[in-house]
């Protein structure tokens, strides 16, 4: 530590500290705050007051150094410049403040991270910590260093145009024209919307984070007889469950604690135009009930209101759930699912999109490059199209964009190499509940995958048996002690 200067420890509150307070665990905060020697700890609160408070309260019966939460709402807890923006003006007043910085990676989500480690980096510098159940806690040594000749592109950028090139966000002219794709797959979808857009009937687009459902929806709108009218989005799993009617349906001043003004809801201000609901799968089955009601009336009545409202609306709805499933669950109205899903678009994930992977990349650095000169004419070299290539891109199009990002950032020169895109890759690890579901299209390690799963059956037989190799053996279905030796043996199993 240095000397004279203040131990701080900065996170983002994580969905894992807040089950803390209830599961019995400590969560990775508490880990971190027991395993080392803080003086203070600044937490950033991207979930609502009544969610984080509990926690809050918990947390201080269990330190006693000074703790300070910021609540930071973001309209996505993926959205990159809102997190740069909250996580940039924190550390600045630490580092003024003239504090030692410590910076938990583990708290918050994949995008929260990837913020730490850029200002961590490069304007604060930062001890790295981790935790998890399986490791504890650590200090983590981030592989790579940044010197000023190796960030000439992040030292030209100002606050401002980072936020906006990490936002990423839909363009409000986004047309067919914007869906780069020469799939045969993609090219179908794009033609099929083209048909949709002409007409009025509701949409319900599928598909994972990241596969574009959002300028899909644009698209539809501004291709339509609506594209002079409002397109109003709205992100259905952000909305605290309170709050619904009133995001969605509007309130009249004094209808609930807080309601200091009336506001309008989303269908109402998309009067005239289309409505985009966007996690709409997250929505409850009383809530399902009243938006059946809307969209097959056209009216509803405001928190507080006691006169019906009509409206005129075209509802674009997406979802990375499976409805029919949900259906068949209970979980979801199928008269609801019926009425949204009257055109529906599946977008495939990007590692289904043949031909496609290279053709974004080229296309998204250019839009990269276009939006800050210091970023213009970068060039991804062949070694790093191999890579981009056989990365699984579960985050699809957004973890491609982001990656492109980070690496156009940290690379010297105009090229892009293979170990820039590797520095720039988060590489999540691979649970042993998820063996069985890697795309094998991208190439897999099969000797890899054969030794976790008996590492980890080997491990739980003999902890089962006390160790008892020859009863572990027949608990495997193997024919003696031997065989079981061998396993051990050929796997490395410790």
């Amino acid at each position: 530590m240095v000397a004279g200067k203040r131990k701080v420890l900065i996170s983002w509150v994580g969905a894992n500290d807040l089950k803390a307070v209830t599961d019995g665990g400590l969560g990775p905060i508490l880990s971190t705050l027991t395993a080392g020697v803080f003086d203070a700890v600044e937490l950033l609160c991207a979930y609502p007051a009544e969610r984080v408070g509990p926690y809050l309260g918990w947390l201080s019966e269990q330190v006693d150094i000074p703790i300070t939460a910021h609540a930071e709402p973001l309209s996505s807890p993926v959205h990159f410049g809102e997190i740069y923006h909250a996580a940039h003006r924190h550390l600045q007043q630490l580092v003024e403040g003239g504090v030692q910085l410590s910076i938990l990676l583990t708290a918050g989500t994949p995008a929260m991270q990837a913020v730490w480690i850029l200002l961590g980096k490069t304007r604060y510098p930062a001890i790295f910590y981790q935790s998890s159940l399986e490791q504890g806690v650590q200090q983590v040594d981030i592989p790579f260093e940044i010197a000023a000749e190796y960030v000439p592109a992040a030292n030209a950028i100002s606050s401002t145009q980072l936020t906006k090139l990490s936002g990423q966000r839909v363009p409000v002219d986004a047309a067919f024209d914007s869906i780069i794709a020469q799939s045969g797959r993609m090219l179908a979808l794009k033609a099929q919307a083209h048909v949709l857009a002409e007409k009025s009937v509701p949409v319900l687009i599928y598909g994972e984070t990241g596969t574009g459902k959002e300028l899909f929806a644009r698209a539809i709108h501004n291709a339509g007889p609506r594209a002079a009218q409002p397109f109003i989005t709205v992100n259905c799993g952000a909305i605290p469950p309170e709050l619904v009617d009133s995001v969605l349906f509007g309130h009249k001043k004094g209808a609930f604690t807080g309601a200091i003004a009336e506001r309008l809801g989303v269908f109402e201000q998309a009067h005239g135009g289309t409505l985009f609901l966007d996690e709409f799968g997250e929505l409850t089955l009383a809530v399902q009930v009243r938006l059946l009601r809307v969209l097959q009336e056209g009216t509803f009545t405001p928190v507080g209101a006691s006169r019906e409202v009509q409206v005129d609306v075209r509802l674009i709805t997406a979802t990375h759930r499976n409805l029919m499933a949900d259906v068949a669950q209970g979980s979801f109205r199928e008269d609801l699912f019926y009425r949204v899903a009257v055109g529906v678009l599946h977008l495939p994930a990007l590692r289904e999109r043949d031909g496609d992977l290279l053709l974004l990349t080229d296309a998204l650095l250019a839009g990269i490059g276009s939006q800050d000169p210091s970023l213009k004419d970068k060039k991804v070299s062949l070694e790093a199209k191999e890579l981009i290539r056989r990365h699984p891109w579960r985050g699809n199009v957004r973890e491609l964009h982001a990656t492109l990002l980070r690496a156009a950032l940290w690379c010297q020169g105009s090229l892009i190499t293979k170990g820039d895109i590797d520095q720039a890759l988060f590489k999540l690890p691979v649970q042993e509940a998820d063996l069985m579901s890697i795309d094998v299209s991208q190439g897999v390690d099969i000797n890899n995958i054969i030794s976790k799963v008996v590492t980890h059956y080997v491990r739980g037989a003999l902890a089962a048996t006390g160790q008892n190799k020859t009863r572990a053996a027949t608990l495997l279905g193997l024919n003696s002690q031997q065989t079981l030796t061998k396993w051990i043996e050929k796997h490395g199993v410790e």
